[in-house]
């Protein structure tokens, strides 16, 4: 048998920080979701898979658009309209009432597990080869408790596990999302485990496969990389699966760094800019381009990479109707400061920058907004906040050094 394993489409993703492109290419950016979408079902077709598995958060908030919703369906009923089986649970972005969805009405889709209790059902595929997937629903944006415990004992049928999750932590605050150990996991022996949640793709466990497939459209600059899902074919004699990756995503995000060791000229950086983009520059992309050494910035210069119609008219440069969208400063500067000085202001690092203080500091925020709540999940982000406040602490230190020793 063949089966494919999707995640995170996230349909309805604002694309938060991107209002000020230009409308059409914005409402481009919008739209890929959507394309990315079509792409998996493209993919699950050509291939003839027998099961598509659909990991949590194929929309991106509980009140998703009509047209969103009538987009999925569609699609959807074009796997169903080949007899291929559908089965979804719903995540932490998309806990909806069932009742109030519009869903196919069709024996070849399940939506599994929709009162947040694990359910196990059985399917056979065109060639008589049986399975049972067994998963669960959310009904609330959290769930503190661990699930695992509740997925049945495996039985004589190939097996999939199909949950919307993240791995335990040493941090209780993070553990909201059916917390689990890759070992609990593995003691379920099923043949394939498919989890949702994570937007990175990475593979737990190879025996058995324990699998995130990432999420189909990279939304920021901390989803970067190809995006996509995951087609796997079944030896129906030996068990054993073969996973192959396929791209969907339309779009993908990039960082691309620039290094200063001296002071130029507007028309050089310019033109290293595009250099260094160019070289990266392979299908359409968002950039994120770190200038390492902005000491050497003007406040002329400071002022242009601030400028957002500077980097709009910069884009021209590109091929694919790539453009950079959001540019760091980093100082490479030291800060030079007297032994005691010194002591004092790594002892006010160490403590500003506590993750339980960042955390709580965030926490508000966070439950206004799914955006930042995924935001402060990612550690790339928290230490891009670090960074930056380090080099802010940096420079206002440095400016009352200058101000008090003239010398």
């Amino acid at each position: 048998m063949k089966f494919m394993h999707l995640a995170d489409a996230h349909l309805d993703s604002p694309f938060q920080g991107l209002s000020f492109l230009p409308s059409n290419e914005f409402n481009n950016i919008k739209q890929s979701t959507q394309k990315s979408f079509i792409k998996a079902i493209d993919t699950a077709l050509d291939q003839k898979v027998d099961l598509v598995l659909i990991a949590g958060d194929t929309f991106d908030s509980v009140h998703p658009s009509p047209q969103s919703q009538l987009f999925f369906s569609r699609e959807v009923k074009r796997l169903t309209d080949q007899e291929i089986q559908v089965v979804m649970i719903l995540g932490n972005h998309d806990y909806l009432n069932p009742d109030e969805m519009i869903l196919p009405q069709t024996p070849y889709f399940k939506l599994l597990g929709p009162d947040e209790q694990v359910e196990t059902v059985e399917f056979k595929t065109k060639s008589d080869f049986t399975y049972t997937v067994a998963g669960f629903s959310y009904q609330h944006n959290h769930i503190e408790v661990d699930k695992i415990s509740e997925f049945p004992n495996k039985g004589d049928n190939f097996t999939f596990g199909l949950m919307h999750a993240g791995a335990k932590t040493t941090a209780a605050y993070q553990n909201v999302y059916a917390p689990f150990t890759t070992a609990e996991i593995k003691d379920l022996n099923y043949n394939y485990f498919a989890l949702g949640h994570i937007h990175l793709r990475q593979t737990l466990s190879d025996k058995p496969p324990i699998v995130y497939s990432g999420n189909l459209q990279g939304r920021h600059i901390n989803e970067q990389g190809a995006k996509g899902v995951y087609v796997g074919t079944v030896d129906e004699s030996t068990k054993e699966i073969s996973l192959n990756f396929v791209e969907t995503a339309p779009i993908i995000w990039q960082m691309a760094t620039l290094n200063l060791d001296q002071v130029i000229s507007q028309t050089v950086l310019t033109k290293q800019i595009v250099e260094v983009l160019t070289k990266k520059n392979k299908q359409q992309t968002l950039f994120g381009l770190t200038i390492q050494g902005a000491q050497y910035l003007s406040e002329q210069e400071l002022e242009l990479v601030n400028d957002s119609d500077y980097w709009l008219q910069l884009a021209n440069s590109l091929r694919f109707d790539s453009r950079p969208v959001k540019v760091y400063l980093t100082n490479n500067e030291k800060l030079q400061l007297k032994t005691a000085d010194k002591e004092a202001f790594d002892q006010a690092e160490n403590e500003t920058f506590e993750l339980d203080k960042i955390y709580s500091l965030a926490n508000d925020l966070s439950k206004k907004s799914d955006y930042v709540a995924d935001l402060l999940k990612q550690p790339e982000f928290i230490e891009e906040v670090k960074e930056l406040a380090q080099v802010k602490l940096g420079q206002k230190l440095k400016d009352m050094d200058d101000e008090t020793n003239p010398n």
